[in-house]
């Protein structure tokens, strides 16, 4: 199964890069990007209060019109405990899985949450979030671990038993519960499978008539996570950090703009409709995007095809919508199809933005050398190595939120 699940992605990741594509800095076009400062009339923001009441809704409307859709507003959801044990991973942690459901109803859409939660915490805990991408069960080799369903080649089959613990490496369990914090985390098929025709199969089947793509649904299905992390008296839900890797970053985006109550967003290799400057035309493009998942957003992307410099918003005005809350952007040095310099240069932009909150960003227009972070509140590392989570990333992650959490 595993074996599989690699196969498949590699298949997506070479049927996703043409050979066409361009990697070379100095093919980069010039470029002008919108100012995310200037509101539609042409006036310019000059404070905090005017982003938040006028430009902040501008931006977020533009990207609804000509990118992720409208989502819904929240169903009447219900969570239920489905197991927990006391004593997880030899005693170091209190494991939960809850089922949630995202009309209320059993036989409706739903999704398993896993939880972790140190077990000698004093307090309420903070919590990093976000979408795995091959099942709850890959998070550690723990076989209390409910083995759930999967999806391989478009169809649901159970998860073997070879498949517990493989993606373990990207969400280093032990080191994010010796530094204190918790961990949810929910397989990203389970909210909506992610094809083509996994529309119906998921939370958009409950909304049919909105306009809004997969990285909707899994921004949403995020947002029903916080719903039930509110009302866990173990877990400080003001300081649940949200993290997301690949398409999960940019859905990990999307949600923190939509949704003020993520105190923290970190966006790892998100590229292309993520962090990544589309008007680079570096790595991935806007038409690639639509071609190889034209589910992941609505039909109106397709207007930019080719047509980055017309857009209305790029990346840096998706990122802005996160302040004042701090910001994480991370890149890897050989994954050139997400453009890591682009997406350091959309985090010195959306900088701007914060300084009107009179926080400090990234205070340089230099692109960092490799596992050299910069920035305050808004920050930024390129790691050495390829599209992936690390033990690096998450040392990065959890000191960042050890120090904003504090404050």
């Amino acid at each position: 199964m595993i074996r599989t699940l690699a196969f498949l992605l590699a298949a997506c990741a070479a049927f996703a890069q043409p050979k066409d594509a361009n990697y070379d800095e100095a093919k980069v076009p010039r470029y002008t990007l919108p100012d995310a400062l200037l509101l539609a009339n042409g006036t310019p923001v000059r404070d905090a209060k005017t982003w938040t009441a006028k430009r902040r809704p501008e931006i977020l409307a533009l990207f609804e019109k000509n990118m992720q859709g409208h989502s819904p507003a929240p169903f009447k959801t219900a969570s239920e405990l489905s197991s927990i044990d006391t004593k997880a991973l030899g005693g170091r942690a209190i494991r939960k899985e809850i089922t949630v459901l995202f009309n209320g109803k059993k036989d409706g859409p739903k999704m398993s949450l896993l939880v972790y939660l140190p077990a000698n915490a004093k307090g309420k805990v903070p919590v990093f979030l976000g979408p795995n991408f091959q099942g709850n069960h890959t998070i550690d080799n723990d076989p209390g671990i409910h083995l759930g369903d999967v999806w391989v080649k478009n169809t649901r089959q159970p998860a073997g038993e070879k498949t517990r613990g493989a993606q373990a490496s990207r969400w280093q369990l032990d080191m994010v519960l010796k530094a204190g914090f918790g961990l949810a985390t929910f397989y990203y098929y389970d909210p909506e499978p992610d094809f083509k025709d996994g529309k119906m199969l998921g939370v958009r089947s409950m909304a049919p008539d909105e306009t809004w793509g997969a990285i909707g649904a899994w921004s949403y299905a995020l947002s029903r996570a916080m719903d039930y992390l509110e009302t866990d008296k173990a877990v400080n839900a003001k300081r649940v950090a949200l993290v997301g890797h690949s398409r999960l970053g940019k859905a990990a985006l999307w949600a923190g703009a939509l949704d003020t109550r993520f105190a923290i967003i970190i966006s790892n290799d998100s590229g292309e409709g993520g962090a990544a400057i589309s008007r680079r035309n570096f790595g991935e493009q806007v038409h690639n995007l639509n071609a190889s998942f034209p589910h992941w957003f609505t039909a109106a992307y397709k207007q930019w095809d080719h047509r980055e410099d017309a857009m209305p918003m790029d990346a840096h005005m998706l990122m802005a919508l996160t302040a004042p809350r701090p910001l994480y952007v991370a890149s890897a040095q050989e994954d050139l199809w997400a453009d890591p310099k682009g997406e350091f240069l959309a985090a010195v932009e959306a900088t701007k933005v914060y300084h009107l909150f009179k926080k400090k960003g990234i205070e340089t227009s230099e692109f960092p050398a490799p596992n050299q972070p910069v920035g305050d509140t808004v920050r930024y590392h390129v790691r050495t190595g390829k599209h992936d989570v690390t033990a690096y990333d998450w040392e990065q992650y959890i000191a960042f939120a050890q120090r904003h959490f504090k404050n």
